[in-house]
């Protein structure tokens, strides 16, 4: 039986990813005109190392508390992220910015087939609705041609990644063990990012405004943002949470509206209308209908 605590708790829950992924169409500007003076991987490896850093400071402890299982799935979940995190910006040198931001979209199709084929979750008929709103909306948001060729491949792949980690955390994260599993995750992102560019040396920010970005962008957006991931996701399902995570590039076009001085068009009010129906499609269904347990895998 569901109690207005659990309610109160899957709704802060929802709303904690979709404050995330405001926070990451937020920061759309400001890696756009930072990547104009440190290189992408330079620029991960510091965000996710500062990150690390933060997040260590505040709970020093967290990972000792941590069980053998929990920090193995928290390595594997790090793992899963950073590499993607890598694919993606490989992906964005061969392929525009409004494709890569469309394929790397797709983690909305691909969690749900993830979610159904390894957590054997039954995925009813009104969520994978949505799921196909959600994606035709990103269509229409981003879209002016797709052609296939290795940055869309490679993207597509990272998109595969990030959904197994959406996947990952729903079976793997509780709210007793966030922090911890959080702290793990991030610092295996930062070495993942830092052993990728390393050989190059690592290109750091000469201007104040651009060390305040990446302070910015590394512990509210990266270390609370992925602590906020974690902790929601252990109280709802994969696919509920990626069709939430799907309004990242709607904040993107909002964003881009009211503070890059865009105009407001007719493929943005449909793409955007289409997405935000979408996450309000399975937020407001009952509960019953749109998903069951969540399994939780303890190997």
């Amino acid at each position: 039986m569901v109690t207005e605590h659990d309610r109160r708790t899957t709704l802060l829950a929802a709303a904690a990813l979709l404050a995330l992924a405001a926070c990451w169409g937020s920061t759309f500007f400001m890696i756009k005109d930072l990547l104009d003076r440190v290189p992408t991987l330079d620029f991960l490896a510091l965000r996710f190392s500062i990150a690390s850093l933060a997040l260590l400071l505040v709970a020093p402890r967290a990972i000792a508390r941590l069980s053998p299982v929990v920090r193995r799935h928290a390595v594997v979940l790090g793992l899963l992220y950073g590499v993607a995190q890598i694919l993606q910006t490989a992906g964005l040198a061969h392929t525009p910015a409004s494709i890569s931001g469309f394929v790397t979209g797709l983690y909305v199709v691909c969690t749900p087939l993830l979610a159904a084929a390894i957590l054997r979750t039954r995925i009813p008929p009104i969520t994978w609705a949505a799921v196909a709103l959600a994606t035709v909306g990103l269509g229409v948001l981003a879209l002016n041609g797709l052609s296939i060729g290795y940055g869309e491949l490679i993207t597509l792949a990272s998109a595969v990644l990030y959904a197994l980690h959406i996947v990952g955390l729903g079976a793997w994260s509780s709210a007793q063990d966030a922090i911890g599993m959080t702290i793990l995750q991030v610092m295996v992102i930062a070495v993942v990012c830092t052993l990728s560019t390393a050989r190059d040396g690592i290109v750091l920010p000469d201007r104040a405004g651009d060390w305040a970005s990446v302070a910015y962008m590394a512990v509210v957006v990266g270390a609370l943002g992925l602590l906020g991931q974690t902790w929601a996701q252990a109280h709802l399902p994969p696919t509920r949470s990626a069709i939430i995570m799907s309004m990242e590039p709607v904040f993107v076009s909002l964003f881009a509206v009211s503070l890059g001085g865009e105009d407001v068009t007719a493929r943005l009010l449909l793409g955007g209308t289409m997405v935000l129906v979408a996450m309000l499609t399975v937020e407001l269904a009952p509960r019953r209908v749109v998903e069951g347990e969540v399994p939780h895998i303890a190997v």
